[in-house]
């Protein structure tokens, strides 16, 4: 089953990020897509020029005290950090019509459309470092 990849770089656009995560997530359910349709968010904060992986924490706090709320800010992802989203289609060959489809409609939609789409395919020249770099992240 061969794999393609489409890119997204929002910059520091948290919220038209979500909007595309939220819009990802329904189109799985509604269409039934759970391991045809993955994609993963990375983070990378900003820092003389050079782009390095931020991992960011999410932590529980029951407290309502200063604690809990540094805590909170420590886990809330700064707003300068530059946002990229890989989505993974993943469709057998005899769907080749639903892939087609889905590979025009993903980068038309909304919050996808401003965030310089990218599709990458099998024998693309960058297609080993994107399929690298999907599965490293977490």
């Amino acid at each position: 089953m061969a794999h393609i990849y489409l890119t997204f770089d929002f910059a520091g656009d948290e919220e038209k990020a979500q909007q595309a995560r939220h819009k990802l997530e329904g189109w799985k359910q509604a269409f039934r897509l759970d391991k045809k349709l993955l994609y993963k968010v990375e983070r990378t904060a900003p820092s003389d020029g050079e782009a390095k992986p931020v991992k960011v924490e999410k932590s529980k706090t029951k407290g309502k005290g200063k604690a809990g709320a540094a805590a909170a800010e420590v886990a809330a992802p700064s707003s300068s950090d530059d946002i990229k989203l890989l989505v993974r289609l993943a469709f057998s060959g005899h769907e080749k019509l639903s892939e087609q489809r889905w590979v025009e409609r993903i980068p038309s939609e909304a919050p996808f459309q401003g965030a310089s789409p990218a599709v990458v395919k099998p024998g693309d020249a960058g297609f080993e470092n994107t399929e690298k770099q999907f599965e490293e992240l977490a």
